[in-house]
């Protein structure tokens, strides 16, 4: 179908007149006629009648000027988008994250982001260590936010690391452990409330106890989600292992209680992870900006 004549049609059927359409448009009026008789041809149905010396609208005309209208309108809309995308005012920024950024840094970090980018839709996922670095991989993500510690960083992957915070061992106020110091070897015969295979705290722990020649310490509970690990230690059983970003609040009110473990003072990196060598579209480099600028 010829879309120039659709739209020099739609001109038309817009304003009622062949002469005030080709004002518009800037091309003479016999050349609108001629090119809408032509399109007429070529789609085998008129769109005009005579009715008196006035052209106007076939039954078919009418129907065609909507469906010309909202394809019209979605061209504009379209263009604008393309416009906004390429000034980095509109389009899609999927984030994936691990839990601790997930729940503790992004929230605010989308919020600031949002009130500036109010165009931009911000899809946000969580999953653990493992999972977030496949998604980037696999195009799944355009951006994943690592809070914890990794044995080998995949090397397709750029990190662009924000800052350190500190891991502690937690207990319930009314542990034998609480506000005391033990040694890891007793920290780690304690039962302990852990997060699903695959998270980076989890992976800490144990690296910890095989660098200290330990075997890593019985899961007795296991939970995929964060919270649900925090409330199982608050109600009095077992241990967790945390980041003390998630954990301090909790300490400072007194729901939970510090296990300060001789010689074991480990940090894990808050990191914006990237694919290694990809041109980075003006929304993203926007989206890492605002998490530089309101980091902690």
């Amino acid at each position: 179908m010829n879309i120039h004549g659709l739209r020099l049609f739609y001109q038309v059927a817009k304003i009622g007149s062949f002469t005030k359409a080709a004002e518009i448009m800037r091309i003479s009026q016999p050349a609108v006629s001629s090119q809408i008789k032509k399109f007429e041809q070529e789609i085998g149905i008129a769109l005009f009648k005579q009715q008196g010396r006035r052209a106007v609208l076939t039954e078919f005309g009418e129907s065609l000027a909507t469906k010309a209208e909202n394809l019209f309108s979605l061209e504009n809309q379209i263009e604008s988008y393309i416009d906004d995308y390429r000034k980095g005012e509109a389009g899609t920024i999927r984030i994936v994250a691990t839990y601790l950024p997930a729940n503790f840094l992004i929230p605010k970090w989308a919020a600031t982001f949002k009130r500036e980018n109010e165009k931009v839709n911000l899809v946000i996922s969580t999953t653990n260590t493992k999972d977030a670095f496949e998604q980037l991989q696999h195009y799944k993500a355009d951006i994943a936010i690592f809070g914890g510690g990794i044995s080998e960083r995949p090397e397709d992957i750029d990190w662009d690391e924000l800052f350190e915070d500190e891991l502690w061992f937690v207990v319930a106020p009314n542990h034998p452990y609480a506000n005391q110091s033990v040694t890891l070897e007793e920290m780690v015969k304690e039962p302990f409330v852990m997060r699903e295979e695959g998270s980076s705290m989890r992976e800490h722990l144990f690296s910890l106890c095989h660098a200290h020649l330990l075997n890593p310490p019985k899961v007795a509970l296991q939970f995929d989600g964060l919270s649900e690990t925090i409330s199982s230690v608050m109600a009095g059983y077992g241990a967790n292992f945390i980041s003390s970003l998630v954990a301090r609040e909790y300490v400072e009110r007194g729901q939970l209680a510090r296990v300060y473990v001789d010689a074991v003072h480990i940090k894990h990196k808050i990191a914006i992870c990237t694919r290694k060598e990809e041109k980075q579209s003006l929304l993203i480099k926007k989206f890492i900006e605002t998490c530089k600028l309101n980091h902690i």
